[in-house]
């Protein structure tokens, strides 16, 4: 990592590219701002707040779909790519945001959903018109099975992600289409080249040519299928369908797949991607994803981290699972300590679209005092990591989960509704009872709630007397951004100070070597980042340092790592963060509840 950089007296320069530096932040567009009154946000809403994200240290937006879609899955079943769903506005728009971006030195990626399309893509309704179509191999089609009785039964026992099957009869023309999560999601058939020629055009370049910077690419290892379509292994007895992943994740060609988009379309309009790599839990499976050599793709979400806490992907997913800190820190280690070596490289997350709050999971929203702790503390565990860093609206104001008074009617979102009906249609009351506690902790809707931008009446998100598409969380008047603006020690101000560190300690925090202390210790979470880069002259030239120590409790700690960092040998070492508030007293070498410091070291 260190032949990315040499010391100037002016700062830190080398040939990194330039998406290892910079903070990306998802914009949710529903949730967002509303600009028009009619309760769903949309782009003249996210346009109007641009200057908001370009303070806050934001390099890059990436735009959560916004394409014409039937919202059965809120724009991740797209009916047509080179169209904007009316709700979020116009191509134009799009056009003006690609601006303000651009204007500011920020950039813009959109969200690539090419494992699927909508059942109301015109590539599908061609597709399922008859079994001659052109396009008819553009999807997975595949006709019944039958038993000895004659009764049909799907072409394999693979359940969706979404509950049922993975296959949907067409009556139409008596065969089943493959669908991983809801009927009304076909897969696209990347086996087939002219159907990938079509997505790379329609999808990429159009997009591409109207100035966007990239792609986060939605269920990027899905691609391939196994084409010889066995069935699953029975590992739910009681289950009608079985869960399937190595069915269709990191398939047979999916690596031919991914590099030949990245020299097709990535590579020639020198586009940033990023993929979501789902159930791929092995370095050595991501590797061949990220590493330069191979040119596919420039970095991935890998979620061993924030599926801490799930059950099972299949049945019982949110049947909650208490999880204690060494786990977290031991899937942070792995994947810190992923790219030494290699050439490839890593992404920092804790929160997005599909996950509940991170400080309402990692963290602590018992009580006011406790909720600005962790979420700093939060913030600081972030942005001292190595790689790229994505932040998810809302999280740098610490926006809670939806309160646990609201009932099951507030929830919205389709994978969360099939979990519990399926509970429900169980029978079993504590399965049901299970599945809501755990909804609670993990669903999806949390992050979807509208962004709290002030007191006023519905948060500011939309005007007031209009309904917005969510129920707006019940302490917005306490917990927003207009009020955290005019404090700076408020969380959204913790969060720009910790962007500006990062940035200025580059070599330290966005591309240091990461150490793991005390791997077992359930409160306090410590790690040493160190600079590959020497500072000084000739011989006196030392490698930059960095202590980081959290309390990740809400009772007071003994923290021996701080009285080490402050007897150093030589050199000098300093506090250069602390969670804590002015006027707040600092306890030496005890951390108060939910306290996060930073020492740095320059050490021979």
């Amino acid at each position: 990592m260190g032949s990315d950089f040499h010391y100037h007296p002016n700062g830190w320069v080398g040939n990194t590219p330039w998406w290892k530096d910079a903070v990306f932040y998802q914009v949710y567009p529903a949730s967002f701002k509303d600009s028009n009154g009619d309760g769903w946000g949309d782009i003249p809403g996210l346009i109007s707040k641009i200057d908001y994200l370009h303070h806050l240290g934001v390099d890059v937006v990436w735009l959560s779909p916004m394409f014409e879609s039937p919202q059965k899955d809120m724009g991740y079943d797209i009916s047509d790519y080179q169209a904007v769903y009316a709700r979020y506005g116009t191509l134009q728009d799009v056009d003006q945001l690609i601006q303000s971006c651009h204007s500011r030195g920020m950039k813009l990626i959109l969200d690539l959903v090419v494992n699927h399309t909508s059942d109301q893509h015109p590539w599908f309704k061609e597709s399922r018109s008859s079994k001659t179509n052109p396009k008819r191999d553009w999807y997975i089609w595949k006709p019944p099975r039958y038993d000895s009785a004659g009764n049909r039964f799907p072409p394999t026992n693979w359940r969706s992600y979404f509950a049922g099957s993975t296959w949907t009869w067409d009556e139409h023309t008596q065969e089943y289409y493959l669908n991983l999560y809801g009927p009304f999601q076909p897969d696209l058939n990347w086996e087939n080249p002219e159907c990938r020629a079509a997505i790379y055009d329609v999808a990429m370049r159009f997009w591409l040519d109207r100035g966007v910077d990239g792609f986060r690419i939605d269920t990027v290892n899905k691609y391939s299928k196994r084409t010889d379509f066995p069935d699953a292994p029975i590992t739910c007895p009681d289950a009608q369908h079985q869960p399937a992943p190595e069915m269709w994740c990191n398939g047979p060609r999916i690596h031919e797949f991914i590099h030949e988009m990245q020299t097709e379309v990535l590579t020639p309009y020198r586009a940033v991607s990023v993929g979501e790599l789902s159930n791929t839990p092995l370095p050595s499976q991501v590797l061949p994803y990220v590493s330069a050599a191979a040119r596919e793709l420039d970095m991935v979400f890998e979620f061993s981290l924030i599926r801490l806490g799930t059950g099972d992907l299949f049945h019982g997913k949110y049947m909650y699972r208490p999880f204690p800190l060494s786990a977290l820190k031991r899937h942070v280690a792995t994947w810190q300590t992923f790219i030494e070596g290699t050439d490839g490289w890593h992404t920092v997350f804790c929160e997005n679209h599909d996950n509940g709050r991170a400080v309402s999971r990692f963290g602590n929203d018992g009580t006011p005092e406790l909720w600005e702790a962790s979420a700093k503390t939060i913030a600081l565990w972030q942005a001292t990591l190595t790689g790229t860093l994505f932040l998810y609206q809302g999280q740098e104001i610490g926006m809670r989960n939806m309160p646990a008074s609201w009932s099951i009617d507030e929830y919205k979102d389709v994978e969360s509704m099939g979990f519990y009906n399926e509970a429900v249609q169980s029978g079993d009351q504590k399965r049901v009872e299970a599945t809501l506690h755990g909804l609670r902790i993990l669903a999806r809707d949390h992050s979807r709630l509208p962004f709290q931008w002030n007191d006023s009446a519905n948060a500011g998100f939309t005007s007031e007397g209009a309904v917005p598409w969510m129920r707006v969380h019940d302490g917005y008047r306490e917990l927003n951004a207009a009020k955290q603006l005019q404090d700076p020690e408020s969380v959204l101000g913790f969060y720009g100070k910790m962007l500006r560190i990062r940035k200025q300690y580059r070599d330290i925090f966005i591309h240091g070597t990461f150490k793991l202390l005390a791997p077992e210790d359930e409160f306090l979470f410590m790690y040493v980042k160190e600079s590959d880069v020497r500072v000084g002259p000739g011989s006196e030239n030392v490698r930059r340092k960095a202590l980081v120590v959290m309390n990740f409790s809400s009772i007071p700690q003994k923290c021996p790592a701080i009285d080490v960092a402050l007897r150093c040998r030589k050199g000098e070492a300093r506090l250069l963060v602390d969670t804590l508030r002015i006027g707040d007293p600092a306890l030496g070498g005890e951390l108060r509840p939910w306290e996060g410091r930073v020492y740095l070291n320059f050490e021979p």
